[in-house]
């Protein structure tokens, strides 16, 4: 039986020196059936060239301009043959186990869609980023185990809500049921938004401790970009995604967090980070007729129940 080919989508963005790093430890991986795909955002600093000159089995898209990551995510997935595309930040390096750690859920869990790997600290490898994410009642995503030293505490594959986007992977069926990114997002909670469409229809996603990757934090984005897309992004998962049962249930815990993260944003509004996130949030609600509109749609595929959902769900982080 022929091994499935494994495509790797990296969306990339002015950030040259952390190209060896990252495709190198992919032409290190024990399972060798794979293509990779870097998409270039319209980088200005020679990244395009880097690639031609030292990585030619690579498959490199230029962009004409910066699409974000879900654009530059999107044109390498519909470019990508495989029967399982990852998406890998160019800030990364994964173990040389990480793919066939990846493959081995999927031939082994016909109910995965989607898997999250292990995620450290590039710099601090004995503390995690991040060990499958968690969707809360309250209306947020986290990071599990986000900080902690990595003392066995996440060594057990566990089913989780969501993977994070720096080293999710799908299975190709997945995407042919629910679509690729919503690139109304842009940058962030793309991969919080691509989980809650997957859950609705009954794909799962399983974390596994196997598939290793390191990973420098906000290396190529963040800071009052990411506070903006933050405030925006979150109230468009919510609109777009949380079933009406689930609304009723927790819509106070949700408007309470919402209005407790604009509260502390208007107290510290001189802060250029604060008034980033407070117009997001305000953006986002210009953009609810828009947003309603996707809802109905997303709405509509549920095949799951209330009840498996709210399974699903974390309690209020601190």
């Amino acid at each position: 039986m022929s091994k499935p080919l494994f495509s790797i989508v990296i969306p990339h963005w002015n950030g040259k020196d952390f190209l060896k790093p990252c495709l190198d430890a992919l032409g290190k991986q024990s399972y060798q059936t794979i293509e990779i795909i870097v998409v270039d955002n319209a980088s200005e600093d020679g990244s395009q060239q880097v690639i031609k000159d030292h990585y030619p089995d690579v498959c490199l898209i230029e962009l004409p301009e910066n699409r974000g990551f879900t654009g530059a995510c999107n044109a390498g997935m519909e470019a990508a043959n495989g029967d399982i595309i990852a998406l890998l930040n160019n800030d990364t390096e994964v173990h040389p186990e990480w793919v066939q750690a990846v493959v081995d859920v999927f031939e082994n869990h016909a109910d995965v869609g989607i898997v999250a790997s292990k995620m450290l600290l590039f710099s601090q490898r004995d503390h995690i980023h991040t060990a499958g994410d968690g969707f809360t009642t309250d209306g947020r995503p986290f990071n599990r185990g986000v900080w902690q030293k990595d003392d066995g505490q996440f060594d057990n594959e566990e089913y989780v809500f969501s993977a994070c986007g720096g080293s999710s992977a799908y299975r190709r069926a997945v995407l042919d049921d629910i679509g690729l990114l919503d690139n109304d997002f842009f940058f962030l909670m793309e991969d919080v938004d691509i989980s809650w469409r997957a859950q609705l229809v009954g794909w799962r996603t399983l974390y596994t401790p196997h598939a290793i990757v390191y990973h420098h934090l906000s290396a190529t984005g963040g800071g009052v970009t990411a506070s903006y897309y933050d405030g925006r992004n979150s109230l468009y998962v919510l609109v777009k995604n949380l079933p009406t049962e689930l609304w009723l249930k927790y819509g106070w815990q949700i408007i309470g967090r919402q209005w407790s993260i604009f509260w502390d944003a208007l107290k510290a509004w001189r802060g250029t980070a604060a008034r980033a996130r407070m117009c997001g949030m305000m953006v986002a609600l210009l953009h609810l007729p828009k947003l309603l509109n996707k809802r109905r749609v997303v709405q509509a595929k549920r095949t799951v129940s209330i009840d498996y959902l709210d399974s699903m769900l974390s309690p209020p982080q601190n």
